[in-house]
């Protein structure tokens, strides 16, 4: 949500993608529960499109393709289907597409919807909490990476690890992000979302931190975290020419 906003407010046309049955990014951007009546549900299932679901957020250069709870049971209806993995990509591989970055906010597990977000990508940005667990947790994921690049989409690729709820005056966040640097090295993006108040309170009014509190550490650290993030993808472009 925040990311988004922030790639919106440098001009890019970005489209949120909501996964998550929960609808939290849809909630915090303002979308209510009774102006749902086409979701990622219908998306997933081939029986709408992005541009007949796809609302306008406040934000400027924002869209997004809210979620209901008709999502929990999609994973059930899809196992029915013998190309399960394939729905979301066929639902997004436009030939044109009006925008720069389609972003999936996946749910916290690795189900059915979370390999079809795999599948139809092209690269994962994973948060990382800063701590102990959370990086038991990254190596279950790169395995699960992996495995859908043998199987179901070479092309994906892991974008980077950003850090997250990070607070420089804890021995064991700084301990988190030493070892994530020294086993994943560049992966690891330099900026890291701290511990904000901000970020915490911006959601319940329906807004990403940037509108919420432009000049909140929070909103300053995802301007950062879209500026890193376009700066990688330049760099990779200038690579292929």
């Amino acid at each position: 949500m925040n990311l988004g906003a922030a790639l919106a407010m440098r001009g890019e046309r970005v489209l949120l993608i909501d996964l998550d049955p929960q609808g939290n990014a849809s909630t915090g951007l303002g979308v209510s529960k009774e102006t749902r009546h086409q979701s990622t549900y219908d998306l997933i299932l081939g029986e709408s499109a992005p541009s007949d679901i796809a609302q306008q957020t406040d934000v400027e250069n924002l869209w997004i393709v809210p979620a209901t709870m008709d999502l929990s049971s999609a994973d059930t209806e899809l196992m029915s289907s013998a190309r399960r993995v394939m729905h979301l990509r066929n639902a997004l591989r436009l030939r044109d597409t009006p925008y720069s970055y389609i972003l999936i906010d996946c749910p916290p597990s690795l189900n059915l919807l979370t390999i079809n977000a795999f599948v139809a990508s092209d690269t994962i940005l994973v948060p990382l909490q800063a701590e102990f667990f959370a990086l038991e947790g990254l190596s279950q994921l790169l395995l699960t990476v992996r495995e859908v690049r043998t199987t179901a989409n070479s092309d994906l690729r892991v974008e980077g690890v950003v850090l997250t709820m990070f607070d420089r005056r804890n021995n064991l966040c700084l301990q988190v992000e030493e070892d994530a640097r020294e086993n994943l090295g560049d992966l690891v993006f330099q900026t890291k979302i701290p511990r904000n108040v901000r970020l915490s309170e911006a959601p319940s009014y329906a807004m990403p931190v940037l509108n919420y509190d432009p000049t909140s550490r929070g909103a300053i650290a995802y301007r950062s975290l879209a500026a890193e993030l376009l700066q990688r993808n330049n760099v990779k472009q200038v690579s292929h020419v």
